[in-house]
């Protein structure tokens, strides 16, 4: 029976405390705070780093759906983006699901019915989302920031899909168009009494009906909803018991969009136990609901944390580095000459190195090595080796930094500036920015992982690249 494999999941690091915006505006704070994506950070890099969690969970992948409602192009498919620095085959099909809320729920659909049809042994959904909303507004606080994947397939599944229902209904209750660069709302009770509640009640009792099932019989009932408020309301209507609805996340990381529904299942999965009954629903211009059911292989999967470690967040931002990061505020612009424009076919020579960080090994004596890109080695520089050489990935090494230096100049949202040289393990040394790090505790010898970061844009293209940052614990 087809179902969910494995499941990641990435939140950024920062935080924004609501009530700094509370008191931004002198109005009212919902509470808590918010995750915002770092200022080299986007819906594709974090995508690309609950990819590979997930990966990591569940093997390699025959097809990539990405979920969002902020894609960085208009034209171009991002989800090839992330295969390529998720480094997945040639052959692995990608597609972008857009354009509602719903994407994620949409696109488990259809992984899960191209699982069943044979098409595919295994596909992953990776849903990320960065919106933004306008200041002083109801959705500056409520909005975060945050992704997750999950892969699914026919064996080994740590949760069966044993039933779904879907139903579509156009009612407009946030939108965007594309002129619009914040979310659009109508009237909150509006939305509650003729849209969300009566839909989200249709497609749970249709599903219930279908599968001859009880609310009771479930553990868990994760769904979607706009806000905590919002989220409290449906389960007062539908009277489910407290211990049954998972917390939906809102106080720690805010509305991740067409995540949010993925990162509460996550953590739903987290505490599950075998047999586990949960009810997970999707909403967008109508709804998705499915009834997984936890398998034995659950336990296996509960040995990793998958999200809880991450709900804390480490680095508290202040509201003017928002405003700053999102570009909602004009700032002085670099004295230091401009970037140079980036060359397309340049790029294309050299996507393996800039999309998954691959450099060389050295057959003769084992020696892994990278060098400036656009630069293969000829000689191996432990053993003199000539034009003997293997591709060698380095962007799933861990590694050390040996040296760093502190520039106050370089043109970055986030100054100061941090680059240094790090040792892999195994051998490869690579000189490269640091990011995600507080600059009074760095030290050299700590332990540093790679992440898949935006550098800059030119002429409409972003450029993205690997960082170095510090390894949490």
């Amino acid at each position: 029976m087809a179902g969910i494999i494995s499941i990641g999941a990435y939140v950024p690091i920062y935080r924004l405390n609501r009530d700094e915006i509370g008191r931004m505006w002198g109005g009212r704070s919902l509470g808590g705070t918010k995750a915002v994506a770092g200022y080299d950070e986007d819906t594709v890099t974090m995508a690309v780093a609950a990819a590979l969690d997930c990966l990591k969970r569940g093997g390699e992948v025959e097809g990539l759906f990405l979920a969002t409602t902020t894609a960085p192009y208009k034209e171009k498919l991002s989800s090839a983006i992330v295969a390529s620095a998720a480094d997945l085959k040639e052959g692995c099909h990608v597609a972008d699901f857009t354009d509602s809320l719903r994407s994620g729920s949409a696109a488990f659909k259809a992984a899960l019915d191209a699982v069943a049809a044979g098409s595919a042994k295994k596909v992953m959904i990776a849903a990320a989302d960065t919106r933004i909303g306008a200041a002083k507004g109801a959705l500056e606080q409520a909005l975060g920031d945050g992704a997750a994947a999950l892969t699914v397939g026919a064996e080994k599944v740590i949760a069966e899909i044993e039933g779904s229902y879907s139903i579509y209904n156009d009612f407009t209750d946030i939108w965007r168009s594309e002129e619009d660069r914040f979310p659009r709302s109508a009237e909150g009770r509006f939305i509650d009494e003729v849209g969300y509640l009566p839909t989200m009640q249709s497609v749970i009792n249709g599903l219930l009906k279908k599968c001859r099932l009880n609310l009771g019989d479930f553990a868990k009932v994760v769904y979607y909803a706009a806000d905590a408020r919002q989220h409290a309301a449906l389960a007062r209507r539908l009277k489910f018991e407290k211990s049954q609805v998972q917390d939906p996340l809102y106080n720690d990381i805010g509305n991740t969009g067409s995540a949010a529904v993925f990162l509460m299942l996550a953590a739903a999965l987290e505490k599950a136990k075998p047999g586990d009954r949960i009810l997970f629903v999707g909403y967008g211009d109508g709804a998705d609901a499915f009834i997984l059911r936890t398998t034995d292989e659950i336990r296996k999967f509960q040995r990793r944390p998958v999200i809880s470690h991450q709900l804390a967040g480490k680095i508290n931002i202040s509201y003017g580095q928002y405003l700053t990061w999102r570009g909602l505020v004009p700032v002085e612009a670099s004295t230091l000459p401009e970037r140079s424009p980036i060359s397309l076919q340049s790029r294309w020579r050299e996507r393996k190195a800039i999309y998954a960080l691959y450099g060389a090994k050295c057959k003769k004596c084992g020696a892994p090595q990278i060098s400036q890109i656009g630069q293969a080695p000829r000689v191996c520089v432990n053993c003199q080796a000539k034009d003997q050489f293997e591709p060698y990935k380095f962007s799933d090494k861990k590694a050390i930094l040996f040296t760093y230096s502190v520039d106050q100049l370089m043109p970055t949202l986030n100054p100061p500036g941090v680059s240094g040289v790090i040792d892999f393990e195994g051998g490869g040394r690579l000189i490269c920015e640091l990011t995600d790090c507080d600059v009074d505790k760095l030290k050299v010898g700590i332990p540093l992982e790679m992440t898949f970061r935006k550098m800059f844009d030119s002429r409409g293209i972003h450029n993205y690249f690997w960082k170095a940052k510090p390894v949490i614990d």
